[in-house]
């Protein structure tokens, strides 16, 4: 878990993807990387998620890949076997995250409110998603959180150029996932310089604010 907090703190922001075709995971990923984000969290929730997280890591091996919206331990082992870094789960689900946990794989389960923070808590989690962070409270309720458990977390659900800084000033703050940099039907349209350009605005953006 250290490293893997390590190495969200050093991003800062996670695209998080969703990618329909295999075809697209490759061109998508060398934007992503020529424009100084190394980094993804692959959704499962297309058919295509852990073929494209295999082509990511056969193209770049050092790129930071995360897999998302694991709702079970098949799924999870689906991502582990692709090749992912951690991860990354829409709530808490005992029964994903033990599997996960005993596969050595880091988990960031989603949570909302202090009773699921605790059952995190109660089995060692000490890195967790505040999902869906905007319609949750936003940072408000994060705030109030972080007063009360001594815990990391990545907001995602309605993140934006608008309020990430707001969310990243908060010390607890490892880092945020966002999907208004790579838009599912930019994806789809082979708008890679678009995309490109989207992602230089996002990490000017967060190195101005470092």
């Amino acid at each position: 878990m250290t490293l893997m907090n390590d190495l969200l703190a050093k991003h800062k922001l996670i695209p998080v993807i969703a990618i329909n075709s295999t075809d697209d995971a490759v061109p998508l990923a060398r934007v992503l990387i020529d424009n100084g984000m190394p980094s993804a969290e692959v959704t499962f929730r297309t058919e295509c998620a852990a073929d494209a997280i295999k082509a990511m890591r056969k193209a770049f091996p050092f790129m930071f890949i995360g897999a998302g919206t694991i709702l079970t331990p098949e799924q999870a082992d689906q991502a582990i076997e692709a090749g992912v870094d951690f991860i990354v789960s829409p709530g808490f689900n005992p029964r994903v995250v033990k599997h996960c946990l005993d596969k050595g794989m880091p988990i960031v389960p989603g949570v909302n409110n202090p009773s699921l923070v605790e059952q995190a808590m109660e089995m060692g989690l000490r890195t967790l998603k505040f999902f869906p962070a905007e319609p949750s409270g936003g940072v408000n309720m994060l705030k109030a959180l972080t007063a009360v458990y001594p815990v990391k977390f990545m907001p995602t659900g309605g993140v934006n150029l608008a309020n990430i800084d707001s969310y990243l000033d908060i010390p607890a703050v490892l880092a945020c996932g966002g999907t208004w940099m790579v838009p599912t039907q930019l994806i789809d349209a082979g708008q890679w310089d678009e995309i490109g350009r989207l992602v230089q605005i996002a990490v000017a953006h967060i190195n101005k604010s470092k």
